[in-house]
C-alpha cells in the first residue's frame, strides 16, 4: 500500500511540475513579446522588410488553405500601405512542393505586389529556421513577421532571443472552433518546447 501511495504522489508531483513548466514558459513568451504584435495596419511601425512564415497553400482536401491566403492578404496590406519595402517568403521546398514559390505567385498575381521586391527562402523548414535564416543568411534584423497571432508569439520569441528588432503583424485567424482550439492548444505546448530548447541551447530541427 505504501508503494502505491508513493507512486501516486510521484505522479501528482510530475503533473504539477509539467503544469508549472507550461505556465512559466507561456508567461515568458507573452512577457517577452508584449506590445510587439499588431493587428491594425494603422498602428504598426514601418520596417525594412516583412518575413512571411510559410504554410501549405492547400488543405488536404485540395481546397485553398485560409491560413495561407490570410497571411498573403496581411503581407500585401503592409506593402500597399508603405509599411515595408521588401518581402521574404520563407517556407519548405521539396520535391513537388514549394511553399515560397506559391507565396510569391499569390502575392504577384492576386495581390499586385511587384515581383522584384520578393525574396524566396526555400529552406524555412520550421519557424526557428525561418527566423535564423532571415538574420544570418539574408542579414535582416528590422523585420515584421507575418503569420496568425497564435503563431507570431513563438516566432517573436525566437526573433527577440536572436537580437532581432522584430514586430509581428497578425493575419486574420480562421474562425472555425475546431481550428481555433487545435491551434491554440498546439501552440501552448510548442512555446514550452521553444523555451526548453532555448534554455538548453539547442536549435529546433
Amino acid at each position: 500500500m505504501r508503494i502505491i501511495k508513493n507512486i501516486f504522489k510521484l505522479i501528482i508531483a510530475s503533473i504539477e511540475l509539467i503544469f508549472l513548466l507550461i505556465c512559466l514558459s507561456n508567461i515568458w513568451v507573452f512577457g517577452l513579446t508584449n506590445g510587439r504584435t499588431y493587428n491594425k495596419i494603422s498602428k504598426i511601425p514601418p520596417r525594412e522588410i516583412a518575413l512571411v512564415l510559410g504554410t501549405s497553400p492547400r488543405m488536404r482536401s485540395g481546397v485553398s488553405n485560409p491560413y495561407f491566403t490570410k497571411r498573403m492578404d496581411a503581407t500585401a496590406l503592409l506593402y500597399h500601405h508603405g509599411k515595408i519595402k521588401k518581402i521574404i517568403v520563407s517556407g519548405e521546398k521539396s520535391k513537388g512542393y514549394n511553399e515560397p514559390a506559391a507565396m510569391k505567385n499569390y502575392l504577384i498575381y492576386q495581390e499586385g505586389v511587384p515581383e522584384e521586391i520578393i525574396i524566396e527562402d526555400p529552406k524555412g523548414f520550421n519557424t526557428y529556421k525561418s527566423i535564423l535564416r532571415c538574420k544570418d543568411i539574408y542579414k535582416k534584423k528590422n523585420v515584421i513577421i507575418v503569420s496568425q497571432g497564435f503563431h507570431n508569439l513563438r516566432a517573436l520569441f525566437f526573433a527577440r532571443n536572436n537580437s532581432m528588432n522584430a514586430l509581428g503583424f497578425d493575419a486574420q485567424d480562421v474562425n472555425k472552433p475546431e481550428s481555433f482550439y487545435r491551434n491554440q492548444s498546439r501552440e501552448i505546448l510548442a512555446r514550452v518546447v521553444a523555451v526548453v530548447y532555448f534554455l538548453l541551447g539547442i536549435s529546433p530541427d
